[in-house]
């Protein structure tokens, strides 16, 4: 049964002549594609083995990848990517967890995994720049075809969630599932076999694989690979490869904008690009700039399609509900919250009964779980609805807003504060690349603001003039205002270049980083933290008997 699969789909590609994937070094047609994937496919099936048929990939964006996922969907078999930006015991587990048969690689790769148990003997690595490998791919079958058990619900991929907020976990995602996002998505971005689909994300990652490869595997448009995201190499690429879409993920888009801007800019084929992070001020700076329009959207790993977009809505909204099962409730009662209600600068002003859950009371029945994660299913399925984990809420004319995930509000003076607009708010700043802001206790009660900034490598902050910055920002108010600060060339990131929040909370201001702390002498202004600083204020703690409420 190949209707339904992504098997089917690059069935559909074969004898196709048209252009299928490009790098910079060269070109290969659409049934060359589907060719060199029935070679890996012919690979994957002399090799297999008992039991789970899984095979991880550890490669940068190169054609390879592209070539083992379609391989795995004719074989049958999950290909398991393998963030290259994870390290030592935390990659160790990962990969030993997903009960890898191969493991695909090369030789920079290899050394990443050298010293770690993941549970795959060294005879069973396939390193794709070593001459043998080469030589058994010459030698497999290049006729395509699909192994009679591939179904709809094949497993086809399992995918590390982010981890910024807690451990990755492995999601599952079947042929049918990657087929129906890549037809969505496809008609939803406007993807047609004319495009050409700028690949920058890695592909280990939902975003590149969901709204990208998928779409354009389903319209026939050409994939054009870059090893990693450069800033510097984006207009170049998008240039040299004629691109006129692309995904984006997390830092990307600020980086983007923070390259020397040309008069030339917005002589480029770019039309439209799609993801997450990039705040409304980006996205105009990015349609000034580069003549494309960025759609922010909303999804996950573990499920997509709750939110349609409606780009007659405010530019803050993710859109309308895709249908009526999708909706905002009380994580507690269960019960639907009432519409926001919006001040003049878009702050909700009744967020206590206004901000819940989002949830899609039919998508339990989708959900397709992680793998050997039993805690982690039931904690996304209850009452027989699928949980996002995500907050938002819905302004009163039915547009859905993201409000972040729970840890994304601050109680400041009994008030709710919200991380994901200051973070917004900070963005604003020329000199500020990226920003998370997070909640870190106050010594007397409650908590307070403390935001991380990452700036050009160079930046002082006194060259921020933060507090004059901020002070003009109408819509933040006094308690949005950081009193930490932190300042970086380097936040720390996960794969896809999702800021680690949980984890720059959990050092807070005892971060190596330079901190500056809010001060009132002498008018508002920030001072630069010292050890002695830092000290001080744990004596405050432990003399108010919070010291227990520190990470």
């Amino acid at each position: 049964m190949t209707r339904g699969t992504v098997a089917g789909l690059l069935l559909d590609r074969a004898r196709d002549t048209r252009t299928g994937l490009r790098t910079r070094e060269r070109t290969w047609t659409w049934d060359e594609v589907v060719r060199e994937s029935a070679a890996r496919a012919d690979l994957l099936r002399s090799l297999r083995t008992d039991g789970p048929f899984h095979v991880g990939v550890l490669l940068d964006n190169v054609p390879e990848y592209l070539f083992w996922l379609g391989g795995a969907a004719l074989a049958g078999a999950s290909v398991v990517g393998i963030n290259s930006t994870r390290r030592g015991e935390y990659l160790e587990a990962e990969v030993r967890h997903t009960d890898c048969q191969l493991v695909v690689t090369d030789r920079a790769g290899l050394a990443l995994l050298d010293g770690l148990d993941i549970g795959v003997d060294r005879s069973r690595f396939l390193l794709v720049d070593d001459p043998a490998y080469a030589e058994e791919v010459a030698a497999a079958d290049r006729e395509p075809r699909i192994d009679p058990a591939v179904t709809p619900e094949t497993q086809m991929l399992l995918l590390f969630t982010s981890g910024t907020t807690g451990a990755s976990k492995a999601v599952r995602c079947s042929q049918g599932r990657l087929t129906g996002l890549g037809v969505a998505n496809a008609a939803k971005f406007d993807i047609d076999r004319d495009d050409v689909s700028y690949c920058c994300m890695p592909l280990f990652h939902g975003n590149a694989l969901m709204a990208l490869w998928a779409p354009s595997l389903v319209a026939g448009a050409c994939v054009a690979l870059t090893p990693k995201f450069s800033a510097s190499g984006f207009l170049p690429d998008v240039r040299f490869h004629g691109a006129t879409y692309f995904t984006y993920v997390g830092k990307a888009i600020g980086y983007v904008l923070a390259t020397p801007e040309r008069p030339d800019d917005a002589d480029n084929p770019l039309t439209h690009g799609f993801g997450t992070e990039a705040s409304p001020e980006d996205q105009a700076e990015f349609k000034r700039r580069f003549g494309a329009k960025l759609y922010e959207g909303y999804g996950s790993s573990e499920g997509a399609g709750l939110i349609r977009l409606a780009p007659e809505g405010p530019v803050t909204a993710l859109g309308r509900p895709a249908h009526d099962d999708v909706c905002i409730v009380d994580p507690e009662t269960r019960r639907e919250c009432p519409a926001a209600r919006l001040d003049p600068h878009g702050r909700v002003l009744n967020a206590e009964e206004a901000i819940g859950e989002i949830v899609n009371k039919s998508g339990a029945a989708t959900f397709e779980g992680y793998y050997k994660n039993p805690a982690a299913d039931a904690e996304r399925v209850r009452h027989g609805w699928y949980w996002t984990g995500d907050l938002g809420y819905v302004d009163e004319d039915g547009h859905v807003y993201f409000a972040g995930r729970s840890g994304d509000w601050i109680r400041v003076d009994g008030e709710n504060i919200s991380a994901l607009h200051a973070e917004r708010v900070l963005r604003r700043h020329p000199a500020i690349l990226a920003a998370g802001v997070f909640a870190v206790p106050d010594p007397r009660s409650g908590d307070q603001v403390m935001a991380a900034v990452e700036v050009p490598a160079g930046t002082a902050f006194a060259d921020l003039r933060l507090p004059a910055f901020l002070a003009a920002q109408e819509d933040l108010g006094s308690k949005g205002t950081p009193r930490f600060v932190r300042l970086s060339a380097g936040l720390p990131t996960t794969g896809s270049g999702k800021l680690r929040k949980k984890e720059m909370q959990a050092e807070g201001w005892r971060t190596s980083d330079a901190v500056y702390r809010w001060v009132g002498r002498g008018g508002p202004s920030y001072e630069l933290m010292t050890d002695d600083d830092k000290a001080a204020l744990r004596e405050e703690f432990a003399a108010a008997g919070r010291l227990r409420f520190l990470p």
